[in-house]
């Protein structure tokens, strides 16, 4: 087996596996935690007006529904996410609230799209498991309208979020198989380098490329704390194969390490983001005028 084909089965086993039903069960606790993220590419969607949107890495399908119900009846939305447990949850949420969203299950990179059929592609944190992001965002691109929109926030560098990686650094000494974040891999930090995100989107046809740094102040009830390093992320997922002795001491070491994050009730971090836009079917900018430097990325 070649390692691309690995690299999609083990995306496919993560999302459809342990790890899918542990975001369906802490489902209203992200949508809170995320919320404000969520409120950026609302507000992004809403000043574009689109009457198609495509939701990339839908997960749970919280930002689906939300787009969907500012849209209401003059658009729609539509998510995609390659786990069938979340996309069945996604989909259970809109029957329930009556939203008029639609899901897809099938992996983003490969979807046979019917070509320009978007306005307008969003994602929250759903776009950094493709292992080829060229041919992804190619095929994203062809499925998008001439001058549509992308919308996408991703997670800048580790460094900048020490939050996220908190629960691995504190449980290192007791879970020695930890798997190790690769930069150039599949994964939470993939799109952390601005330089490898612009040239990504532009070998893969977008044009009008930005990349704007956010910092949002996300909040996490103190009483979900264990849940969430017990349930989430690669701690979570180690905890899920291990024995009740070894759980109790990797939680036991784990939670003082978030102290500097807890505030009274609340845990409080600041998530480090890029917002990133770009067009469609936009004219090139010429290159005659000499090196520009980097006018894709904002201060």
């Amino acid at each position: 087996m070649d390692g691309t084909r690995e690299i999609d089965d083990e995306q496919a086993k993560r999302w459809n596996g342990p790890a899918a039903q542990a975001w369906i069960d802490a489902q209203v606790v992200l949508d809170r935690l995320f919320k404000p993220l969520e409120i950026l590419l609302v507000n992004a969607v809403s000043e574009r007006a689109p009457r198609t949107v495509l939701d990339v890495g839908s997960g749970a399908g919280g930002t689906t529904l939300a787009v969907a119900r500012l849209l209401g009846t003059a658009g729609s939305c539509t998510g995609i996410d390659v786990s069938e447990p979340m996309v069945a949850a996604a989909r259970a949420r809109a029957a329930q609230e009556r939203t008029p969203a639609s899901f897809i299950c099938a992996n983003a990179q490969a979807h046979a799209f019917e070509p320009a059929s978007y306005d307008m592609m969003i994602s929250r944190f759903g776009v950094m498991f493709f292992n080829d992001p060229v041919a992804a965002f190619t095929n994203l691109q062809r499925a998008t309208k001439y001058d549509g929109e992308l919308r996408f926030i991703v997670w800048r560098s580790a460094e900048d979020n020490p939050f996220m990686t908190t629960a691995e650094r504190a449980a290192a000494p007791l879970l020695p198989n930890l798997p190790p974040r690769r930069a150039d891999a599949p994964g939470q930090f993939a799109f952390a380098d601005a330089g490898r995100v612009h040239a990504v989107l532009h070998e893969s046809g977008w044009t009008d490329i930005e990349l704007h740094p956010i910092d949002a102040p996300c909040t996490l009830p103190e009483s979900e704390l264990v849940r969430y390093v017990s349930r989430l992320g690669p701690v979570g997922l180690a905890l899920q194969e291990a024995d009740d002795d070894t759980r109790r001491r990797v939680i036991d070491t784990v939670l003082p390490a978030f102290e500097p994050f807890v505030h009274g009730p609340d845990v409080r971090f600041m998530a480090a983001c890029w917002m990133m836009s770009a067009r469609a079917g936009a004219a090139q900018r010429t290159e005659e005028r000499g090196d520009p430097g980097k006018p894709w990325l904002a201060e």
